[in-house]
């Protein structure tokens, strides 16, 4: 019998990454929905995250929390997928996925928290300025169709997710690249259909 993969999220939250990625592995999954404050925060939940935080899967005896982690290990775990990278692929593959759970998470959150770093103090924040994240990141959209190369990739979903998320709520400025680059990543059957199961699973009042 093949291992249960359990999903832990709620529909408003980076759990939609999440989402997207068990979608496009296409393995059976089952979705729990927590509630912020409330069950994400219970005893239960918290032996999964102790974060108390989403999104985490559960793969038989394995939990993996974090969505750059999410995504990378249902690429290596269903590689049937064909979204883990291919030796030539490796380098920027982990290189653009993790600089968008780094660097470009914490630059875009400072920014969205009224926080800015000193100029005087930027070399002792790992993400630098917010427009140096953001020239970086159009160099990396921009030298090939996909963040690792000519190919649709588990680091698309994550840098992907951010990229739109970001467009969408304007933490991320409107540049051509990354409105190309989002258009490019998100016509993909699995976004759509994540996109659908969590948008039927929001409150009525989110979806009013």
């Amino acid at each position: 019998m093949a291992e249960e993969l359990v999903f832990y999220t709620n529909p408003m939250s980076r759990g939609r990454i999440a989402r997207w990625m068990l979608e496009e592995v296409g393995q059976p999954y089952r979705t729990v929905y927590l509630d912020f404050g409330t069950t994400m925060k219970a005893p239960e939940y918290l032996s999964i995250n102790p974060m108390g935080k989403v999104p985490a899967i559960k793969h038989g005896d394995t939990v993996v929390t974090e969505g750059a982690a999410i995504c990378a290990y249902l690429a290596e775990t269903f590689p049937q997928a064909g979204l883990a990278p291919t030796a030539a692929e490796r380098g920027r593959y982990f290189r653009w996925m993790f600089f968008a759970a780094g660097p470009m998470e914490m630059a875009v959150t400072n920014r969205a928290l009224g926080f800015e770093i000193p100029a005087e103090r930027l070399r002792m924040a790992g993400c630098g300025s917010l427009d140096h994240v953001f020239d970086t990141l159009e160099q990396a959209v921009t030298a090939s169709p996909f963040i690792a190369g000519d190919r649709f990739t588990a680091a698309d979903v994550y840098v992907g997710s951010h990229v739109g998320w970001g467009l969408n709520f304007g933490t991320i400025e409107k540049r051509q690249a990354f409105i190309d680059y989002w258009g490019r990543v998100s016509d993909r059957d699995a976004y759509r259909r994540g996109n659908e199961i969590d948008n039927a699973a929001m409150p009525k009042s989110a979806n009013s």
